[in-house]
């Protein structure tokens, strides 16, 4: 089934449900709905009250029918979580024990202070501006999952089952995908960006491409990801293309003595030039230096997001 890329509500199928965000850039991040008897599961809320407003309203005409019961969070980065506040009072949340530590690393006050008040200098003021500020992290209060899991976690929507399934630590410490087996979906936030770059915050990179194999080995017909258009297991493939060429190129250029910086200026993307979020690569560059030489010492997120910028900005 080819499902439209544009922004709303798109019926799966089978009682499922695709909240898209296009263009699947910073924080324009997917959802979803899973419904049967009478009942629903929620994956994922948006980045801030208004995306997280405006989806609600769009699911309206199907949670009349079958409320939101309870919810998913994939992961820990706001994009995916922020909107909790706004669920039903009273429902679970559900999440992977690691996805609940990042997110008490990073809420919602934290994230607006970096975007909003930290002097990083100019190349992050534009970044900034450009990427973040559109959204209102000052108004939402963080609303944590209710429930924890490590590897599995097997729940009920009515008499639908449904696999909850831990594959991170790869671009968080904590993601995890919701599987459907009866319509042969998956819902797998950030694991997968479809037609944008894949954000590499936590690693190992074989992890990752790992996660991906899992997913393959599924052999679901629809997979929704956490950013981008719904996809099948072509999309997944790109996502490890990607990591693995981006792997491959990093060590070449870590064995002959580059700086992580230099080594992003010169790998050559050309074949991803369609992509959104290029400058991801000086990150996902900087962590796979941290890998090949565990001695070196981690880059925290506004690090991250400085080397970004700077790469955006020379590029």
């Amino acid at each position: 089934m080819k499902i439209a890329y544009e922004r709303g509500l798109h019926e799966l199928g089978d009682g499922l449900y695709a909240y898209l965000q296009p263009d699947g850039g910073w924080g324009w991040s997917n959802a979803g709905l899973i419904t049967a008897g009478g009942t629903s599961l929620l994956v994922d809320t948006l980045f801030d009250l208004g995306l997280t407003r405006d989806m609600l309203s769009a699911m309206g005409p199907i949670t009349e029918h079958n409320p939101i019961g309870q919810a998913f969070n994939t992961h820990g980065n706001g994009d995916h979580w922020f909107g909790n506040e706004l669920l039903p009072h009273g429902i679970p949340i559900v999440a992977s024990t690691r996805a609940i530590e990042d997110m008490r690393a990073a809420p919602p006050n934290t994230v607006h202070v970096l975007f909003n008040q930290l002097d990083l200098g100019p190349e992050f003021e534009v970044f900034a501006q450009g990427n973040m500020r559109k959204f209102d992290f000052a108004s939402v209060t963080a609303r944590l999952p209710t429930e924890s899991f490590e590897k599995q976690h097997d729940l009920a929507v009515g008499d639908r089952q449904i696999q909850l399934i831990e594959l991170g630590p790869a671009h968080t410490s904590g993601d995890a995908i919701a599987y459907v087996p009866d319509s042969g979906t998956v819902f797998t936030g950030d694991i997968l960006f479809i037609e944008g770059t894949p954000m590499m915050w936590a690693g190992p990179v074989e992890n990752w491409l790992t996660a991906c194999d899992r997913i393959i080995e599924l052999q679901a017909r629809t997979i929704v990801p956490g950013h981008g258009p719904v996809t099948d297991e072509t999309g997944v493939r790109d996502v490890q293309r990607y990591l693995t060429y981006v792997r491959d190129e990093a060590k070449q250029r870590f064995d002959a003595g580059m700086e992580d910086e230099a080594a992003a200026d010169d790998i050559d993307i050309s074949d991803f030039r369609d992509w959104g979020d290029l400058e991801r690569l000086a990150a996902n560059v900087a962590n796979l230096y941290r890998e090949f030489d565990p001695s070196l010492t981690p880059l925290s997120p506004p690090e991250l997001f400085v080397k970004m910028a700077r790469w955006s900005a020379r590029h």
